[in-house]
C-alpha cells in the first residue's frame, strides 16, 4: 500500500472520530497562533482601553526673572505665553518632532504665535481619521501663570501633543509630542511634564528680542540648553548649569464623567489640588567686555610715568552670580614709551 493510499485510509468515515479530530484542531491553532504573533489593536496607539478618558490639561509657566535672569524680557513686549494648541491622534500624525524640520504651520506658529495653518493641517488629518480633536487655551500674559483646558480622549486617538510659543522669542516653544495616554487596556490617572525650550530651526535669532534672521537653509527642531546654542549672546545660555530649570510644566489629571459632574474649569483657574513647583534661583555671572588698548604713558619720564586701559560691563550679575571684576587698570610705564608733557 502507498503512502497516499495510507493517509485517504486514515482519513476514512471510520478514523475520524471526534476525539482525533479535536486533537487535530488543537495543533493547527497552536501553529496559527505561533506564526500570527500577539493580536494588536488596529487603532495605531496600541491603547485596548474600552471607552473615552475625559482630562483636565493644566499649563504651567515657570519662566521668571529669578530662574532665568539672563535678558529677561521686561517690555515691548514682557515675557509671556501665547495660546496653548493641542491635538489628540494616532501614530500616523505628528504634530512636529524633535530631530525632524518644521512644517509650514509649526514655522507660523513658533515664529509668529499664527495657528492657521497648523489647525488647518489637523482638520485635514482628521478627514483621514489620524487625528481626533483640537483643543487650545487662551495665552498667558505672564511669564508666570495658568491655563487649563478639558480633553476628551478616545482609544483610537490615545496620543496627546501640543506647543506654546515663548513671547518674545524668534522661533522658540515649548511642547509635548505624542505622549500616549492609554497603557494596554488602562487610561493614565495623572501625568506631570517638566517642559523646556525647543528651537524650530526657522530663524537664527540668538535672543529674545532678536529681528527676524530667516535661517538658510532650515535646520531641524533642536532642543535649547544652557550650552546649545553654544554662544554667549543667546538667551539660554548658561554655562554653569548642568541643565536649564524647567521653564514651564503641564498636568493631565484624569476625570471621573458622571452626571452631575461641574463644567469645564476656565482658563487661568488653577485647581486647589495643583500646584505650582518651585525651584531654586539661577546664579548670572557678570559679563564685561574686553581690556580696551593702552593709553598714552603720562608723567615724568625719569620716573617712567602711568598708563591706563578700560573695560565695560555687558550683562550685570544676579542671583548671587560672580560679581563684576575692575573695569580700569593701570601699569607704570617704561621710559622709552613716555610722552612728556608740554
Amino acid at each position: 500500500m502507498s503512502e497516499g493510499q495510507s493517509f485517504f485510509q486514515m482519513m476514512s468515515p471510520e478514523h475520524l472520530t471526534h476525539g482525533w479530530l479535536q486533537s487535530l484542531l488543537v495543533v493547527l491553532l497552536k501553529l496559527c497562533l505561533a506564526f500570527a504573533g500577539p493580536l494588536r489593536p488596529l487603532n495605531g496607539t496600541g491603547c485596548t482601553a474600552k471607552g473615552p478618558a475625559s482630562y483636565i490639561l493644566v499649563f504651567t509657566g515657570h519662566w521668571s526673572p529669578q530662574a532665568f535672569p539672563k535678558q529677561y524680557p521686561l517690555f515691548r513686549p514682557p515675557a509671556q505665553w501665547s495660546k496653548l494648541i493641542a491635538v489628540s491622534h494616532n501614530r500616523h500624525f505628528r504634530l512636529w518632532a524633535e530631530g525632524a524640520p518644521a512644517s509650514p504651520g509649526v514655522q507660523n506658529f513658533a515664529e509668529l504665535g499664527v495657528t492657521v495653518e497648523l489647525m488647518k493641517a489637523a482638520k485635514e488629518a482628521r478627514k483621514r481619521r489620524t487625528v481626533g480633536a483640537m483643543y487650545r487655551t487662551a495665552g498667558i500674559p505672564n511669564g508666570i501663570g495658568h491655563s487649563s483646558t478639558e480633553l476628551l480622549m478616545q482609544p483610537r486617538n490615545s496620543l496627546l501633543s501640543l506647543m506654546v510659543k515663548v513671547i518674545p522669542s524668534p522661533d522658540w516653544f515649548v511642547g509635548v509630542d505624542s505622549l500616549n495616554l492609554c497603557e494596554g487596556s488602562q487610561w493614565k490617572q495623572e501625568v506631570t511634564i517638566d517642559l523646556h525650550p525647543f528651537d524650530a530651526g526657522t530663524d537664527s535669532g540668538f535672543t529674545f528680542s532678536s529681528p527676524n534672521f530667516p535661517t538658510s537653509p532650515r535646520e531641524n527642531i533642536t532642543k535649547i540648553t544652557s550650552q546649545v546654542p553654544n554662544h554667549p549672546a543667546n538667551s539660554f545660555y548658561y554655562p554653569r548649569l548642568k541643565e536649564l530649570p524647567p521653564i514651564a510644566s503641564i498636568k493631565l489629571h484624569r476625570q471621573s464623567r458622571t452626571p452631575d459632574r461641574q463644567t469645564p474649569m476656565s482658563n487661568h483657574i488653577l485647581p486647589n489640588s495643583i500646584n505650582p513647583q518651585h525651584f531654586s534661583v539661577t546664579p548670572l555671572d557678570c559679563e564685561v567686555s574686553l581690556w580696551s588698548s593702552w593709553g598714552l604713558c603720562l608723567g615724568p619720564c625719569s620716573r617712567g610715568g602711568v598708563r591706563h586701559r578700560t573695560r565695560y560691563i555687558l550683562l550685570r550679575p544676579a542671583n548671587a552670580g560672580t560679581p563684576c571684576p575692575e573695569l580700569e587698570e593701570q601699569a607704570e610705564c617704561v621710559p622709552h614709551s613716555c610722552m612728556k608733557l608740554q
